[in-house]
């Protein structure tokens, strides 16, 4: 049964995602979120207490839009797919990684996109420990690329060209192109492969 404080928090919850769209994670604050929704800050204080406190509740927003359900049968390819489908609900919105990194909600949809993956892992004969530190692997490697993805383009290259010389850095000259060549779905695709075929799974099944 909805009541009627989950209802304003819902309002909150989508007038951030809003104000996130049009302005960027900066912008959204608790007086912004009051000024949109017509109502008093304390209204809004009252049901979020901090910025801390939005940030989870946009992520958990957010990860709510990964879909859990037409998975693949094999372990490994379940969760390439799920790894994929959280990339892109990240990518769904502006500021998404930066807005999900950090924070680790006790929400259903945060706890059931983590179940997904480890129940996957453990279905394939990862070991628990392993299971847990690959699945924190696995986002932490999503979120760093996403953020860098949804980042100002070229800044990066900007910033290399300018310092990066054979004389100095010969090595990083080398690879210069690849390190700044923004082929962001390639890049994603090569490194959850790598993760996910690593020899060190070791008593996991074929």
């Amino acid at each position: 049964m909805t009541t009627q404080a989950d209802s304003r928090r819902d309002q909150i919850v989508r007038a951030a995602l809003d104000l996130l769209e049009e302005t960027g994670y900066e912008a959204v604050t608790l007086r912004a979120i009051a000024r949109r929704l017509g109502v008093r800050l304390n209204t809004v204080s009252w049901h979020v207490k901090t910025k801390a406190g939005l940030q989870d509740l946009l992520a958990e927003a957010i990860l709510a839009e990964i879909p859990l359900h037409r998975l693949p049968t094999h372990w490994r390819e379940r969760v390439i797919v799920l790894v994929r489908r959280y990339r892109r609900a990240l990518l769904a919105h502006r500021d998404g990684a930066r807005v999900v990194a950090g924070t680790f909600t006790p929400g259903p949809a945060t706890l059931g996109y983590a179940e997904a993956v480890i129940e996957a892992l453990l279905s394939g004969g990862v070991s628990p420990h392993k299971a847990g530190w690959l699945c924190w692997t696995l986002t932490y490697f999503t979120l760093g690329l996403t953020q860098e993805e949804q980042a100002a383009p070229g800044a990066l290259a900007d910033r290399l060209e300018s310092t990066i010389s054979p004389e100095n850095y010969p090595a990083l000259t080398q690879v210069q192109p690849y390190l700044v060549d923004n082929e962001f779905d390639s890049r994603f695709e090569f490194g959850l492969n790598l993760i996910l075929t690593g020899d060190d799974l070791g008593d996991s099944k074929n």
